[in-house]
């Protein structure tokens, strides 16, 4: 049985592809009851690969500790059944564009006069106003406007990057649970249910800008604006492959000077501090190049672990899942899935010493719990095999 510090909280979540999802799963993890409602197509990350027997390992990972229920929500019959869903939820979650939700009915309006209690969450790309607000917007859209592809620029063309992950669905996502956790907190003083809207470009822009954007956080003429910081440099190739290098504090700069065998350079006036370290900038990356470039990977690993150095080797993602410290936190959980069989995913992050999360149920099938869903909303037996012949629901 579900368990966790949201134990008996029901989560209705109208969401797909990957913001929503992600969200809603955190929340399953914690120990929510997650009602995950779909049309007949399904969530189109059902059919992502790599797959097997069916499942989609994205779709498992963002929707494991759900239930499924398949609703027409376009026909009066399911639009009832998703409201009387809605009167039992004290969160409902969606990430369809500013508008559907209200022309199917179901909008903030139309929930909160049947559940004053709910906490109603409205996922979307850039807001509900402004020229943007109507486009279809994902992921890369966002990279774009926030400046994050500007962030990861190629230095020598200055070409723009994506970062090769979809982040900002990611970002949001993790916004999207502190938010709803912290709007039941609310509730639980107030009583109130509330709207919540969350754009992907509001948690992009919270993201990026204490380092990114610092040159803009100053207004008026007197400003001081400082060099943009290639993350580049904490890349350092080794004989045979790389390590992630990152001193900071003067401590770790004299022993990363120790490890590689550059100690004299700890007392050259030239990289003594931060300031003459940035004015000799290009000079010291050469030297700390050649430095690392005499040693093989597992010996600058012993000089820097002795000389108390932040570093790490830069596993291929194939080494990620065998890496030491991951293994001895028991980071990634092996579990059955009822369909896809033996599978690997990360656990849940939190740690709760008296209500622990965990990953109680494998991701859903399509409609896998529309009747025992219904039944909950005290449907018949014959009204359940009405609305199947119908094609009002569909169940496996």
């Amino acid at each position: 049985m579900p368990s966790g510090p949201l134990e008996g909280i029901r989560v209705v979540d109208f969401t797909s592809i990957y913001s929503g999802p992600i969200a809603t799963s955190i929340l399953g993890d914690q120990g929510a009851d997650v009602i995950k409602v779909e049309s007949a197509e399904g969530d189109l990350m059902r059919r992502g690969r790599p797959m097997r027997n069916g499942v989609a390992a994205h779709f498992a990972m963002m929707n494991r500790n759900k239930r499924s229920i398949v609703v027409d929500a376009r026909t009066d019959p399911g639009r009832e059944i998703l409201l009387d869903l809605i009167k039992t939820a004290d969160v409902v979650v969606e990430n369809f564009r500013p508008g559907v939700m209200t022309r199917l009915g179901l909008g903030y309006e139309a929930a909160s006069s049947i559940n004053p209690k709910l906490i109603y969450v409205s996922i979307n790309g850039v807001g509900s106003v402004g020229p943007y607000a109507k486009r279809r917007v994902y992921d890369a859209v966002i990279q774009g406007v926030s400046g994050i592809a500007a962030l990861q620029s190629d230095p020598t063309s200055a070409r723009p990057q994506m970062i090769n992950t979809l982040i900002c669905d990611k970002i949001t996502s993790l916004h999207a649970a502190q938010t709803i956790s912290a709007a039941l907190f609310a509730r639980e003083r107030n009583g109130a249910g509330q709207q919540i809207e969350l754009s992907m470009l509001d948690a992009a822009l919270h993201f990026i800008w204490p380092d990114g954007m610092s040159n803009f956080s100053f207004l008026g003429d007197d400003l001081e604006a400082v060099p943009y910081l290639d993350h580049a440099m904490f890349v350092r190739a080794t004989a045979d492959g790389y390590v992630a290098v990152m001193p900071v504090k003067a401590a770790e700069w004299e022993g990363t000077f120790k490890a590689l065998d550059l100690g004299d350079l700890w007392g050259d006036e030239r990289f003594e501090n931060p300031q003459a370290r940035l004015q000799n900038f290009e000079l010291l990356q050469e030297l700390l190049d050649s430095g690392y470039a005499r040693f093989t990977t597992d010996e600058v690993c012993e000089r820097l672990e002795i000389n108390d150095v932040p570093f790490a080797r830069i596993n291929p993602r194939e080494a990620v899942v065998e890496d030491p410290q991951i293994v001895a936190m028991g980071a990634l959980e092996d579990f059955v899935h009822p369909a896809g069989g033996a599978m690997r995913q990360p656990r849940p992050t939190g740690r709760f010493s008296g209500t622990p999360a965990g990953l109680h149920r494998g991701s859903p099938g399509l409609g896998e719990h529309t009747q025992e869903i219904l039944q909950e909303l005290d449907r018949s037996e014959a009204q359940i095999d009405e609305l199947k012949k119908t094609g009002i629901i569909n169940s496996e």
